[in-house]
């Protein structure tokens, strides 16, 4: 959902997600004289309940420890745009913008906006897009649970085996187990068949409602990633032995069958009446679904629905013979950008996706918005990266360390995304050989093309953005056009992840090079850099502001 208000030369436009909403400012040129920043106070349509948003800087000379949070009609925000993540799906939220003058040591909240949002439902109507909190959200772990945190750590020191309380869980998970298992469970009678594809069979929950629903009734049948000596195959076939060999069969390949997907159907005399799809980036793992960065998306559409179960059914006749699901692909699958929603699938040959990819960046007017987690096929990299000082405002974040590594707004501003941490959260799992398990922190592979615009482009799903993603593994991805309520979900989720890490980054520099620790502006010199001083922040301004650069 977007909204925008304007009141006495300020601006404020709000993109609520599922899980988070950005406010984007701006004011009349004739405003920013005195201009200190902004606070921000939010109501809570549920309860009544208000609170200023908070930032973790203050001016020169207050005193406050480093990190600690200040409210913004104390200390106010000094940017253009800023977030909230304290906020629930499908909950209603208003928030009051006031401009901030003067003098650092007496404040004067002038009148500023109000703007009226609703973040998206956890049960949306034709699209559902949820996301955990993960590794990104370990200083509100640590002050949430405590000694929670503190037993982390003291476990992985001692390399020791910690099972966290179910509370901490909760809150790591933020509703996507739920959300997966609620899927699961609408399978719930011998009227209804489940379909899945998965590479990562592991999580107990999981594993164990898709048995329940079983005993109840329901088709359910299991394609799983398997491969001669492999680990993960070992792993998957373990925790499917309390299933029938009837309904599951391994999907053999020299590659990886990386699919995260479900189909679920209605039974109408016998024959697959597709409903919904779930997919996304999330394995079916405690590192999944609680520790890397990661979404579910359901789709209730039909039509969709039936891609995915047209493709399941490939992998089930032919599930050692991954040359078949390639020619149907093949023959079946074209891409196309004339599509509002498109499902995409490989293995394929001649790398149609990895050109339809770059095709749809470089078509980018606006914006580019990213965040993946392995190294990128070549085109697509250079195609997000961009050329340097170009006209598309860019962020974006990698797991892994390549040319872009946690990007930037351009190339003239890159930092390293995601240094693990010796403690806490990050570390609390098992640490093995296999790769879906050591370091990594992001595993979202999206792509979101002009943001700002009424027409944004979503690329979400397993695909990894690889040569191999495209020709030797079993993947699939959505691409959404033109949703901006989809847009939201998914781009108030990847600049949290992206403020995090460009946040700890700084920080970790300062502390490096033993820098002075940042302070806000005592005046309105703040602003210069938005109002063309630095043509990147002064881009950042407009667009998100949904004016005209």
């Amino acid at each position: 959902m977007r909204k925008t208000a304007r009141e006495s030369g300020v601006l404020v436009k709000a993109y609520a997600g599922t899980t988070g909403v950005i406010l984007a400012m701006n004011v009349d040129n004739d405003r920013r004289q005195g201009l200190l920043g902004f606070a921000i106070e939010r109501r809570d349509s549920q309860d009544g309940s208000e609170k200023w948003l908070s930032g973790r800087l203050n001016f020169p000379g207050k005193f406050y420890k480093p990190g600690m949070l200040m409210p913004t009609k104390a200390a106010p925000i000094q940017k253009f745009r800023w977030s909230d993540y304290g906020v629930e799906p499908g909950g209603g939220y208003l928030y009051k913008v006031y401009p901030v003058y003067g003098t650092p040591e007496a404040p004067k909240l002038e009148p500023g906006p109000t703007v009226n949002v609703k973040t998206a439902s956890a049960s949306g109507k034709e699209h559902c897009v949820l996301f955990n909190r993960a590794a990104a959200a370990s200083q509100a772990f640590s002050k949430k649970f405590p000694e929670t945190a503190r037993a982390m750590s003291r476990a992985r020191r001692m390399r020791s085996v910690f099972h966290p309380p179910t509370e901490a869980l909760n809150w790591l998970s933020r509703g996507m187990l739920e959300q997966i298992l609620n899927f699961i469970e609408r399978a719930a009678n011998d009227t209804w068949a489940l379909d899945i594809a998965i590479y990562e069979y592991e999580l107990h929950e999981i594993v164990e409602t898709v048995k329940m629903m079983r005993d109840k009734g329901a088709q359910i049948r299991v394609v799983y990633h398997a491969k001669p000596g492999d680990e993960q195959t070992e792993e998957n076939e373990h925790n499917l032995t309390g299933l029938p060999d009837s309904i599951k069969r391994p999907r053999i390949t020299s590659k990886i069958c990386h699919h995260k997907f479900m189909v679920l159907s209605k039974l109408v005399r016998g024959v697959r009446r597709p409903q919904a799809v779930l997919t996304g980036s999330t394995n079916f793992t405690e590192n999944g679904v609680y520790r890397q960065a990661n979404v579910v998306h359901i789709v209730e559409q039909e039509g969709m629905a039936q891609q995915y179960l047209n493709l399941f059914e490939e992998l089930w006749r032919h599930h050692d013979k991954p040359a078949a699901a390639r020619k149907y692909i093949n023959e079946n699958n074209k891409l196309t950008d004339s599509q509002l929603v498109l499902a995409g699938f490989s293995p394929r040959s001649g790398g149609d996706d990895l050109k339809f990819f770059v095709h749809t960046i470089q078509a980018a007017k606006r914006d580019v918005l990213f965040c993946t987690a392995f190294d990128l096929y070549d085109d697509i990299e250079q195609a997000l990266v961009g050329n340097p000082h170009d006209a598309i405002l860019r962020y974006g974040l990698q797991n892994t360390r390549s040319k872009i590594t946690g990007y930037h707004a351009d190339q003239t501003a890159k930092f390293v995304a995601t240094a693990m941490l010796s403690s806490g959260l990050e570390g609390w799992l098992k640490e093995s050989k296999h790769g879906q398990r050591g370091n990594i922190l992001i595993h979202t592979k999206i792509i979101i093309v002009d943001f700002t615009s009424k027409s944004p482009v979503v690329i979400s799903g397993s695909h990894n953005l690889s040569k191999s993603a495209s020709a030797g593994n079993d993947e699939n991805f959505l691409v959404v056009r033109g949703d901006t309520d989809v847009a939201d979900c998914y781009g108030c989720e990847l600049m949290r992840l992206y403020d995090h890490y460009r946040f700890r980054f700084q920080m970790a520099e300062r502390r490096r090079k033993r820098g002075p620790w940042l302070a806000l502006k005592p005046d309105d010199r703040w602003t210069n850099a938005y109002f063309g001083k630095s043509r990147l922040k002064t881009a950042d301004r407009l667009l998100f502001a949904g004016e005209a650069v």
